[in-house]
């Protein structure tokens, strides 16, 4: 498949779902990339008006486990997000914010990914480390 034929399909599969109640869309896709973006809207603000830590991580782990299942392209085996780990460093009201997932290490039953999540200027908002771990499609 081409990117634009990848992005089309997870842009797809997230009808009806977290991401499309968030409004989450899948940009661009590479061999070890993966990258996203969300508005930030009254939709993902806590009480005080703010980007959500916990948006900004649905963000994170969205693209670092796409990108896993996107590497894997398996019949029998699927990423499923096991650890987050997330550094929320600025806050943000309203505009954009920019994911962009990388692997770090791929192993046979886990994968790391880095998730560096940025706004329209390029400020880190969030930076992310996801394990997503291998398992068989059985256990789904």
């Amino acid at each position: 498949m081409n990117e634009q034929d990848i992005l089309q399909k997870f842009n797809d599969m997230s009808k009806n779902t977290l991401l499309e109640t968030l409004d989450i869309e899948f940009t661009a896709v590479g061999e070890d990339f993966l990258s996203g973006k969300m508005p930030v809207t009254s939709k993902v603000h806590q009480p005080f008006g703010l980007l959500h830590g916990g948006a900004s991580i649905v963000l994170a782990e969205t693209l670092g486990s796409t990108l896993s299942n996107i590497i894997l392209n398996s019949d029998d085996f699927v990423a499923v997000g096991q650890h987050v780990d997330a550094n929320h460093l600025r806050p943000k009201k309203e505009g954009i914010i920019f994911g962009h997932a990388t692997v770090v290490k791929q192993g046979r039953t886990s994968h790391l990914i880095k998730i560096e999540i940025k706004d329209e200027n390029d400020k880190l908002i969030c930076y992310t480390h996801l394990t997503n771990a291998i398992i068989s499609k059985k256990h789904v």
